[in-house]
């Protein structure tokens, strides 16, 4: 008897590391494809990855793109900890105009890995705003300008919000999509769109599922992740999980332990902000309490079909602000990745009224 579940369990050893490397395989053969794709071989062109002394830490930067002259954008994820270093074939489009960064912040990637895989118990949204203005400042001196553009996308959204607050001077505009204003009024109102967008579709899954949870406040992360996923089926037809971290599993410089410290940071940033009974600092989060006036121009680029961070709120808040010039723009058929799943039309508007407040003003022979 022993003998035959020694030699069951042998069986099953060898096909599970059959699986294993044919998968392992699979992933160096689309890697290795893609990486031709990410070769920067122009003579002003720029590829960067480093980490970076902020705060007192080490952070991870990437920086690239085609003329290292062009306008730089600097890059801020969702999450909060959601690294995206590894979606960065989704901005190649954009490296012939602009010079893309990329920042794992605190609590994320390769900086999250840095710092021993934990949180400094103090990380507020404010201090992270502080370390980002100071991979500004890293910026202008690196690339010799003396402005950039920033991009929050999501969580990113309200962490760049409080950088141009703080510190505007450093930012030639702000670009805000899936752009978060007060969380309390968009999750109700994330909820209510996805529950209407279940009944028109007659889903009769969705409705069992939402109606379980109710709507906000939710009383666990359990529960907001249901609308999350719901909210993604009907953005992208697939789950979360398969829209913005599968990508990342075939890309190109992205290691076993990148996806690690991907999986890591996310969960444990969002205990930190958020709680896993959604109680957290996170929960209180209202940009309009930093006030209506900006020093710089100020951009809301949003999927109307948002139901993360629905767009009525965005508008709202534009309509809120002042600013030097400021301006909600719509993409029509997008939702909460208007950033990489209309990815054409998102950097249309980059190239259109974004860049031209950005030309370089070169600040060091």
């Amino acid at each position: 008897m022993l003998k035959w579940l020694f030699k069951g369990l042998l069986v099953l050893v060898l096909a599970l590391t059959v699986v294993i490397a044919a998968g392992l395989g699979y992933r160096e053969w689309r890697q290795h494809g893609a990486e031709k794709a990410l070769v920067i071989d122009s003579p002003d062109g720029i590829d960067e990855r480093m980490f970076v002394e902020v705060g007192g830490t080490e952070q991870w930067v990437t920086i690239r793109g085609q003329d290292r002259h062009n306008p730089v954008v600097l890059v801020l994820h969702g999450g909060p900890g959601t690294a995206i270093t590894g979606l960065a074939s989704a901005f190649l489009p954009w490296e012939k105009d602009f010079v893309v960064v990329q920042w794992d912040q605190p609590g994320a990637g390769r900086t999250f890995r840095a710092a021993g895989r934990s949180i400094d118990p103090g990380l507020t949204i404010e201090s992270m705003a502080r370390d980002g203005n100071e991979v500004a400042e890293y910026l202008t001196r690196r690339l010799d300008t003396d402005r950039i553009i920033l991009l929050g996308w999501s969580w990113g959204s309200a962490l760049g919000v409080h950088m141009v607050k703080m510190r505007p001077d450093l930012f030639a505009a702000y670009v805000g999509t899936g752009q978060v204003v007060n969380m309390q009024e968009g999750e109700a109102l994330a909820y209510a769109n996805v529950l209407e967008k279940a009944r028109q579709r007659q889903d009769a899954q969705a409705l069992e599922d939402l109606a379980a949870i109710g709507p906000p406040p939710y009383d666990s992360l359990a529960e907001l992740e249901v609308q999350r996923e719901w909210a993604s089926m009907y953005e992208l037809d697939r789950s979360l999980v398969a829209g913005l971290i599968l990508p990342q599993l075939v890309a190109p410089r992205i290691t076993l332990a990148d996806l690690y410290d991907l999986a890591g940071g996310s969960l444990a940033s969002g205990d930190h902000f958020a709680g896993q009974d959604l109680r957290g600092p996170m929960s209180e989060l209202d940009l309009r309490k930093l006030g209506p006036d900006f020093a710089i121009p100020m951009f809301v680029v949003q999927g109307l079909e948002d139901d993360f961070t629905p767009a009525a709120l965005g508008r709202d808040y534009v309509d809120y602000i002042t600013a030097p010039e400021k301006a909600f723009i719509p993409i029509e058929g997008a939702g909460h990745m208007a950033v990489t799943e209309h990815g054409d039309e998102f950097l249309a508007v980059m190239r259109e009224r974004v860049r031209p407040l950005a030309i370089r003003v070169v600040t060091k022979l």
